[in-house]
């Protein structure tokens, strides 16, 4: 759960040195792993149900479409890059996108999302 107390979980992205900076875009394990452990526990689905290539279940299909939109306003990727690390198409990360904000009006999800943003920053190499 998002309070869990995980001390052996270090998701946070490795320093590089400087000269050698990368962006955790760069490594797709490690982006899934930070999605994985941050979106699938609050939506009581499997981690791997994140990537099916099928839609799944109805709460793993809203569940990927979170971590989908969470990839691109919390992480700061681009809807292509998301769509590549989903084995998507670019539309249906832009329909995860628009179908999230538009359901931002209820207040028990915008809390949620607030807060998994927040874990999101704790996480990212850069700031978000």
């Amino acid at each position: 759960m998002l309070g869990s107390h995980r001390a052996d979980l270090d998701l946070r992205f490795p320093r590089q040195p400087s000269s050698g900076a990368t962006s955790p875009a760069d490594h797709p394990q490690h982006l899934r792993r930070i999605l994985e452990h941050t979106v699938a526990p609050v939506f009581a689905v499997a981690s791997s149900a994140l990537w099916l290539p099928t839609r799944g279940s109805r709460a793993e299909a809203f569940a990927r479409q979170v971590a989908m939109y969470l990839a691109h306003i919390g992480l700061g990727l681009s809807q292509r890059r998301i769509a590549r690390l989903f084995a998507r198409d670019r539309s249906t990360v832009a329909h995860a996108c628009a179908l999230i904000e538009d359901r931002r009006d209820s207040a028990l999800l915008d809390r949620s999302l607030d807060l998994l943003e927040g874990a999101l920053r704790l996480v990212s190499p850069r700031p978000v």
